[in-house]
């Protein structure tokens, strides 16, 4: 059930749920007042974000003489990401939980078409690919955040792949930090969602609805391991019966979260515990929001949205 709802609260904190900003209290963790922070993004203006960094990166290899592959092999309704509440009962008809999707991505990675034209090169060509894309020396910045639970981390950025996210986001140390900040907020209050009662009752209510559908799960996570297990144990001889098996119960899944308004209350209570969080945890999500905002009206520049 803990790893079920941290599943929760990392896909709420940052995804487009919380509708409200952090009181601006003092840093003693007093509410503020709660104030509106720029309109989170959907993942769709999320996607192609992603999609514009790839044709950046592209862009900018071709540049230093390389060729390099973007991946846009999904649709746009392929690509929806299925987090720990999904109540689009269609969507679960058609893909289940994404199994297959996710199969055949896994499958692409193992054939990577970047991967293989940079396995191609010789040794000195190979060496300037790698230069071209993440830097060497000089050109490489290293970036570090401090997360809201204290832990410090750090990345290296530099090439091609710095310049499409400058590209995109301006400064990439204020990215990196705000959006460190921002998906590490579930980390000060995921306890206290745990034992949320408004919450709890809500799953139970979920709970109670599959059950009636022919399906006993305490939540949504459980269904999925579950549904995971089938399909690793019955193999590739038994792939058609395990899909059939994931449509039938994500179809419930999404059914019952649907029925007991389960993403309403999860979104409600996420945003009831944002908003009491100290002040300047509201700052980082403003400038979350307004850099991924940013980063957004410039990609639309960049790439169309996938069909």
């Amino acid at each position: 059930m803990k790893r079920a709802f941290a599943s929760l609260c990392a896909a709420l904190a940052v995804t487009g749920t919380v509708v409200t900003g952090c009181g601006h209290g003092p840093d003693s963790g007093t509410p503020g007042p709660a104030t509106a922070v720029p309109r989170p993004l959907t993942w769709q203006q999320e996607l192609r974000i992603g999609d514009a960094q790839q044709r950046l990166t592209r862009r900018c290899m071709n540049s230093h003489g390389f060729a390099y592959w973007e991946d846009r092999t999904l649709t746009l309704r392929e690509s929806m990401p299925v987090r720990y509440v999904q109540d689009d009962v269609a969507w679960a008809e058609d893909y289940g939980y994404g199994g297959r999707i996710e199969a055949r991505q896994d499958q692409l990675r193992l054939h990577n078409p970047v991967a293989a034209y940079r396995q191609s090169l010789s040794p000195t060509r190979r060496a300037a690919f790698d230069k071209a894309l993440d830097g060497s020396g000089d050109d490489v910045q290293i970036l570090s955040a401090r997360l809201p639970g204290g832990q410090e981390v750090r990345t290296r950025l530099g090439g091609c792949t710095k310049a499409a996210e400058e590209a995109l986001y301006g400064d990439p140390a204020d990215w990196f930090r705000a959006s460190k900040t921002a998906t590490g907020l579930p980390a000060l209050y995921d306890e206290q969602l745990l034992r949320d009662r408004q919450l709890t009752t809500a799953v139970t209510a979920w709970s109670r609805c599959v059950k009636r559908a022919g399906f006993s799960y305490p939540d949504p996570q459980a269904a999925r391991d579950a549904v995971r297990e089938n399909t690793a144990r019955l193999g590739a001889t038994g792939a058609d019966k395990a899909f059939a098996t994931e449509r039938r119960t994500a179809a419930a899944d999404a059914t019952c979260a649907r029925a007991t308004s389960l993403k309403t209350v999860a979104t409600a209570r996420e945003t009831y515990y944002v908003d009491r969080l100290p002040g300047r945890y509201g700052e980082a999500l403003d400038t979350y929001r307004r850099l991924e905002r940013q980063a957004y009206d410039r990609a639309v520049r960049i790439v169309p949205q996938r069909a």
